[in-house]
């Protein structure tokens, strides 16, 4: 039976010695149902030293919480990008291929690092100036100038947990005085809750190259699909079961602002009818604003 240590250290040590048995794995003649892309073959992790730990913190001014120093202590990055290919531009045409931190390289990564610390202000601010018309209940009434709504959306997130960049934009919540640091999924103000810890973060971004997947034959279809396994449903469904009693300090109203962020806390959006499956929606909409489905200016 699959065993998922609890414990931060033994877990980092873990996904470490799971993922890199599975990197090993030759993707061209392997005969097991899951096999690493040819990109991920042979990669290792290449841990951080304390003392190199110390000096990112300083360069960037941020702090990572305990078991985000362990993480990088045990694991922090890989030893190659990750290549995700592109399809063409234009009618054949070929595919590209583009190579992006598996997770960031805090030793090199520095130009991607620096956009995303700033992702958080630049991407919700145009949520907040733009179309889509973001305007939390706690911010008050909402000025006519976007001068005056830049300095009060500035202020909140300066008193905000500060979000420390991961992987793409999923950011780990820095703030000491929560027991459970979550990790975020951010794109403008369409923002979730990826895992309600380190750990239950991992575990789901990584499912794939830690074996926790598995293929399910579907007699009527007469087809294979894969789904998550038994052991990541159990973990996951228990991560979020006392999740409505959660709280994330400032982050959890903007999260409540659209229908997609309601399932990170237990709750059922407000325009889920069990039945269809619903557009990205407002919750919240100040007066003379317009209920209209999310759209992000990228």
């Amino acid at each position: 039976m699959l065993r998922i240590p609890e414990n931060y250290k033994d877990f980092f040590h873990w996904v470490k010695e799971t993922t890199e048995s599975f990197w090993s794995k030759g993707p061209l003649y392997s005969s097991d149902d899951f096999i690493p892309e040819t990109w991920a073959y042979g990669a290792k992790w290449v841990p951080l030293t304390e003392d190199e730990i110390n000096a990112i913190e300083q360069k960037y001014g941020v702090n990572f919480m305990p078991e985000h120093r362990e993480f990088l202590k045990i694991l922090h990055t890989i030893d190659r990008k990750e290549e995700i290919e592109q399809e063409p531009q234009f009618e054949g045409g070929k595919p590209t291929i583009e190579k992006r931190p598996f997770f960031y390289n805090w030793l090199e990564d520095e130009s991607e690092i620096r956009s995303r610390l700033d992702w958080p202000y630049r991407t919700i601010l145009q949520d907040v100036l733009g179309p889509n018309g973001i305007w939390l209940k706690s911010w008050g009434n909402r000025p006519a100038s976007d001068e005056d709504k830049e300095r009060i959306f500035t202020n909140w997130l300066n008193n905000a947990p500060r979000l420390v960049p991961l992987t793409s934009h999923r950011f780990l919540v820095s703030e000491p005085n929560l027991t459970d640091r979550p990790a975020l999924s951010v794109y403008g103000s369409d923002i979730i809750v990826y895992g309600w810890d380190l750990r239950i973060y991992l575990l789901n971004e990584l499912r794939s190259h830690l074996n926790l997947l598995e293929v399910i034959y579907d007699k009527e279809a007469q087809c294979n699909f894969i789904e998550f396994g038994k052991d990541l449903k159990t973990i996951l469904a228990s991560s979020f079961a006392d999740a409505s009693q959660k709280d994330i300090p400032y982050w959890k109203e903007m999260i409540l602002i659209w229908s997609s962020g309601w399932s990170s806390f237990g709750l059922k959006s407000p325009f889920d009818n069990g039945e269809t499956v619903q557009p990205i929606m407002k919750t919240y909409v100040p007066e003379n604003g317009e209920n209209s489905q999310k759209r992000f200016i990228g």
